[in-house]
């Protein structure tokens, strides 16, 4: 792994790393990394390119500028998302999943650039290959093919046209699924491998037993179309109603991120207990989290106490404190807290936290809590 700087352009110091282990058809390439920047923006370029990195394109530096707030990493910030790993295994870990083993994946309609390693299953390697160029997925059996024409003829004797699960909720053409993943083993498994290729520091592969799969999907005349997921554990022992969560990058930037997260609490709310996603969060799950917990709280009365916010929105007394405390909204004074709700300040956060997101009804949501199992306490 080798080292190229260029100077700073627009507030961007361009760094970058180069492994040059990769050769295509006699071709030599190398696959770059821009230092301090999230591993997304990684890629597979070919000698010419390579010339040019002193002299990054205007495309790139572009794109670099206008995302840096949300690209840009601190020393700890990947590690963060690691928490728990022993220092060996923390290198281990870096190390195998560096470089990123499948460039693209065709699925449904979408050819979508994947942004990380996932640990897909061996099978699916043609001989000699270390990166696949382009993968193909069923989007309704979740099912991975290496060639079109093998999903081709998949897709002729497939009938599968939604997730194998319960729908637990139908508003107009938007439905979710509720999917055991011990009951649908490789196609939460598989639906895991795909969440990889777009989740940084995801680990939750091979046991999916215990957890509960509840996938979005759009529904027309050809089926249900997957745009999203989350997962929650069956028992959870630190209380939190959500382990992962994905909008896949066709989908993103469409009010589907906020749906997700509303939809968990809304499970919480039929619970009748407060939930918190798992910690650590994704950098782009911590903003979309940040931006829900600060829009929500929004009580119509002036006098409330936080565990009556608690109460209506199912969030955490930690995680509404948190929310609070980092909006500079609640104060201390002669050994009391309180919140300063100055409508400037409010209408400064509101603004920034963008849109609601699609809305969920309550009224359309079919689901009954699990009874408690404590096999699944973990």
């Amino acid at each position: 792994m080798s080292k190229m700087k260029e100077n700073q352009t627009n507030g961007v110091s361009n760094n970058v790393e180069t492994d040059n282990s990769r050769k295509d058809d006699k071709e030599l390439k190398f696959y770059v990394h821009w230092v301090d920047f999230n591993r997304r923006l990684d890629s597979w370029i070919d000698k010419c390119g390579i010339g040019n990195v002193s002299s990054t394109s205007s495309h790139m530096r572009i794109m670099m500028t206008m995302r840096y707030d949300e690209l840009q990493l601190s020393p700890s910030t990947e590690r963060s998302c690691l928490q728990g790993l022993g220092e060996a295994d923390l290198k281990e870990h870096e190390e195998l999943t560096k470089v990123k083993n499948v460039n693209k994946i065709q699925f449904g309609k979408y050819i979508l650039e994947t942004w990380y390693f996932s640990p897909l299953p061996r099978e699916i390697w043609k001989a000699g290959d270390d990166v696949i160029d382009q993968l193909y997925m069923c989007e309704f059996a979740l099912n991975f093919y290496k060639t079109k024409a093998e999903l081709e003829r998949h897709q002729k004797k497939n009938t599968m046209r939604h997730p194998p699960g319960d729908e637990i909720y139908r508003n107009g053409d938007l439905s979710v699924f509720e999917v055991d993943g011990e009951k649908s083993k490789i196609w939460c498994q598989n639906l895991c491998y795909l969440a990889k290729m777009f989740l940084d520091h995801k680990y939750l592969y091979y046991d999916v037993d215990p957890f509960f799969f509840y996938v979005v999907c759009e529904c027309d005349s050809q089926g249900f179309h997957i745009v999203g997921y989350f997962s929650k554990e069956k028992e959870s022992a630190n209380g939190y109603n959500l382990a992962c969560i994905l909008t896949l990058p066709q989908h993103q930037r469409k009010g589907y991120g906020k749906f997700i997260i509303n939809f968990s609490y809304a499970l919480s709310k039929i619970e009748k207990k407060h939930g918190s996603p798992e910690k650590p969060l994704s950098d782009l799950g911590r903003v979309s989290y940040e931006s829900f917990w600060a829009r929500r709280p929004n009580p119509e009365d002036r006098m409330i106490s936080i565990e009556e916010l608690a109460d209506a929105t199912a969030f955490t007394l930690v995680d509404i404190k948190a929310t609070l405390d980092r909006l500079q909204i609640l104060q201390y004074n002669q050994g009391q807290h309180y919140i300063n709700a100055n409508p400037k300040i409010i209408d400064y956060h509101l603004q920034k936290c963008g849109g609601e997101g699609i809305p969920v009804d309550p009224s359309k949501i079919h689901w009954t809590p699990h009874l408690t199992n404590d096999r699944w306490l973990r």
